[in-house]
């Protein structure tokens, strides 16, 4: 595999210099995300974590003990996001489902679709209905070619089959019934990403398609759409070398950027927890082991998670995928 260029460590943070803006900062932290572990049952080709099944690292139960903990003393945090890898395959990962949603959190499974065909996750979806977890599950198109071009031959067959199967216990309906604990409706929202360099296409428009097209063609509903921009790291940035495509990407990237989305980025309201426990700024800054500034730290080192806010961010050159655009998070569009 032909290597990446190194980009800049300094060039976001330049830029936001000569640009007049100032470096980032936390604000109110309302979200802990957690990367479980990073064996997966697919190895896509645009996963910034380089997960697949061969991948053996995943979080121990000490350090699953200590999320809960700290989600117990730490109230302001909403919502706990579990990713991968395929969350899953963790053998902790029920019991640490079941702890967060007694506690009161949101909870949110990654969700690769076809996971819940795997030997041993047959009962996993009712599980995820019965404790009222939201899914935001991956589906690059609405048809097939571009879906397993990325991911993997019949992966968008399967991804088809489990989401009848989410739709059949309720999720992706307004009106749909709540998990056993109560409260909000099953939400399923689809997460689409590029196939290629290029930024995603308008939100909104591209919800409408995506509504349409599974609705008529397979009977498929759901909550929402979210676009997100591929990041130019990791197996992303590897394809885009060896397709002489990596100067035109970053170039895309920061012809792009528009300071409006500075004040969505997922990093200012989220904490990032690696497989190991270590803490990052958010899910691209843990894949490329870009730690916070000050000293490491990991769940083990904090009690108080506000105490973070107003901390400092770390930044790359990756950050221009985020600012591109309509702006990218884990939770969609910025704008």
């Amino acid at each position: 595999m032909q290597t990446a260029p190194s980009p800049d460590p300094k060039a976001f943070e330049r830029h936001l210099t000569a640009s007049g803006l100032p470096a980032l900062r936390r604000d109110r932290i309302t979200t802990l995300q957690l990367n479980i572990g990073l064996r997966c049952n697919l190895a896509c080709h645009h996963c910034h974590v380089e997960s697949g099944p061969k991948r053996t690292e995943r979080l121990d139960d000490r350090g699953l003990a200590r999320i809960l903990e700290l989600l117990a003393r730490n109230w302001q945090i909403e919502t706990l996001d579990i990713t991968g890898g395929a969350p899953e395959l963790h053998p902790g990962f029920r019991d640490l489902v079941r702890g967060a949603r007694a506690l009161g959190r949101r909870v949110i499974d990654r969700c690769n679709l076809t996971i819940l065909e795997e030997p041993g996750q047959v009962d996993t979806a009712a599980f995820l209905a019965r404790e009222g977890v939201d899914i935001v599950a991956s589906l690059p198109c609405y048809g097939p070619e571009n879906v397993d071009a990325q991911r993997g031959r019949g992966v968008f067959e399967g991804s088809i089959r489990a989401l009848k199967t989410l739709n059949a216990l309720g999720y992706g309906q307004a009106e749909g019934r709540a998990g056993d604990r109560g409260g909000a409706p099953l939400r399923l929202d689809l997460v689409y990403n590029p196939v290629g360099a290029f930024l995603p296409p308008d939100q909104r428009e591209l919800e409408a398609e995506y509504r349409e097209r599974l609705a008529a063609d397979f009977g498929i509903v759901f909550d929402r759409l979210l676009t997100l921009t591929n990041m130019p790291i990791q197996r992303f940035a590897h394809a885009l070398a060896r397709d002489g495509e990596y100067a035109a990407y970053m170039g895309l990237l920061v012809n792009h950027f528009d300071a409006v989305n500075l004040a969505g980025v997922m990093c200012r309201s989220l904490v990032s927890v690696g497989h190991d426990g270590a803490l990052y700024d958010c899910d691209f800054n843990q894949a490329l082991g870009l730690r916070p500034p000050g000293p490491p730290r990991s769940i083990f080192d904090v009690e108080d998670l506000a105490a973070l806010e107003g901390a400092a961010i770390a930044t790359g050159a990756h950050c221009f995928g985020c600012t591109a655009g309509a702006g990218s998070s884990c939770g969609g569009a910025l704008r």
